[in-house]
């Protein structure tokens, strides 16, 4: 293995080539990713996540490590997951929403502590939407993990309206959140660049994946929500390179990963700013 990406950035991103607005056929995507195995920078790398609903009688993964994103209702998703461990792939964790914005999160997150409960070998993330209703179901979800099961959040911190956008104190706050329940975290949609950027075609800024991780370091460490969503709101790669370098032999504290549609970009990113030895060894 590679030692070129530095245990921080370890599993970091995983390959979303497959969701929205994607257009990329399942046995091209399969085959890219199993590409991107075999290159020097593979330790970036989470699985690749698949949607419920492109799911076939047979998937062309051989040994391939995926993770089931549902978009198909949660009571559709344990056969999915039996078609996808059917086909032969490692099925490293599975994705699902548990509400839409403004509705009770708590019974979807029942549905999924049933799932989690029921498949011992299957990490379950709950996608818990950034509204009403949020710290009592972060509660409920360490209320699970106490109890032995595997369950943890995931936010969206991004989409196709301003609303989606977390501010960064509302994104510090959640951290905190996780960081004071002991719960690691997984984010999706908006993470485009490393460093906080607003988007010139929509005016949308968005939240840098090295923002996220430096922010959780610092969370990790006690950090109160003021400084932390400083940290998520620099937009200046100064402030961020320097704390990611000097932990970059270490674990990655609360943030467990992204999905991005090019897991390149991100790599790209990185090894401009100096965190990751591009090239081969």
């Amino acid at each position: 293995m590679s030692t070129l990406v530095p245990t921080l950035f370890a599993g970091l991103v995983d390959d979303a080539s497959l969701l929205p607005p994607s257009f990329i056929s399942l046995p091209d995507a399969v085959a890219k990713h199993a590409e991107h195995r075999e290159a020097w920078f593979a330790r970036l790398l989470g699985p690749l996540l698949v949607p419920a609903s492109v799911i076939g009688v047979e998937l062309p993964a051989g040994e391939l490590p995926v993770a089931l994103v549902g978009d198909v209702p949660v009571s559709a998703v344990p056969a999915a997951v039996e078609k996808l461990r059917a086909s032969g792939a490692l099925v490293h964790h599975v994705e699902a929403p548990v509400a839409r914005r403004g509705e009770d999160p708590q019974p979807g997150l029942a549905q999924l502590r049933a799932l989690a409960g029921n498949d011992e070998d299957l990490e379950v993330y709950a996608e818990i939407p950034l509204s009403w209703g949020l710290l009592g179901a972060l509660d409920t979800v360490a209320e699970c993990r106490a109890a032995g099961l595997r369950i943890a959040p995931k936010f969206r911190v991004g989409g196709l309206a301003a609303e989606l956008f977390p501010t960064p104190v509302e994104l510090a706050a959640v951290v905190c959140a996780c960081r004071d329940r002991e719960l690691p975290f997984r984010l999706a949609a908006g993470l485009r660049h490393a460093i906080r950027h607003t988007d010139p075609e929509t005016g949308f800024t968005h939240h840098g994946f090295l923002n996220v991780l430096v922010a959780a370091m610092l969370a990790g460490d006690g950090a109160e929500v003021a400084d932390v969503a400083e940290v998520l709101a620099a937009t200046h790669p100064v402030p961020l390179v320097e704390p990611a370098r000097a932990r970059q032999a270490g674990p990655r504290p609360l943030f467990v990963g992204f999905g991005s549609a090019s897991v390149v970009e991100p790599l790209t990113e990185l090894v401009r700013l100096g965190l990751i030895n591009g090239g081969h060894q």
